[in-house]
């Protein structure tokens, strides 16, 4: 499969190139539909890969962290949002976890937590007990490219395959532009 300047070819030939909690999901749920392509580890934040490799941003999405308190209870999220937009943190997000207090998480935390390398973290083996919320934009997106779990590659879903994994909720978290 062809994007940009990238050849993604399917993510079970390219074990080397997604993080050991991405190639376990995938092992056990399988590699259908899912495709990897090696990149330059200093390219990894989005802006600077969709430049270099001629992808467009509404055609990547980015995988952010929060951390949710609620009073005692200290909880971990994903949200997958297009890199074109921004995701209402602090109302429709926050709302949905039933959060009293949210944040984006320390990139240390999120580093140690997912096992994955900061710029690579994706929704493709998180752990088990995370909600991954993916914005309805992305959802209906074609070929999305996300991160592998490391820096120096990323992936190609569909966006129906983000909206199906293991505790996903799709709803409407974009900022209005």
């Amino acid at each position: 499969m062809e994007l940009g300047k990238l050849t993604f070819t399917e993510a079970d030939s390219t074990s080397e190139l997604v993080a050991e909690p991405v190639m376990k999901f995938l092992s056990n749920q399988g590699f259908a539909g899912v495709y990897a392509s090696q990149s330059d580890t200093e390219l990894a934040d989005t802006e600077n890969f969709c430049q270099a490799y001629d992808i467009g941003l509404d055609v990547s999405a980015n995988c952010v962290v929060v951390k949710a308190k609620r009073a005692d209870r200290v909880w971990y999220a994903a949200l997958m949002i297009l890199a074109t937009d921004r995701a209402d943190v602090n109302k429709t997000v926050k709302k949905h976890l039933d959060a009293r207090k949210l944040s984006f998480a320390p990139m240390d935390e999120a580093v140690e937590l997912t096992g994955m390398e900061y710029g690579g973290i994706t929704p493709i083996g998180l752990p088990e007990d995370w909600q991954i919320l993916v914005d309805s934009s992305v959802a209906e997106t074609d070929a999305l490219v996300i991160g592998s779990g490391i820096r120096g590659s990323k992936l190609v879903v569909r966006g129906d395959y983000l909206a199906n994994l293991p505790n996903s909720s799709v709803l409407d978290m974009k900022i209005p532009t």
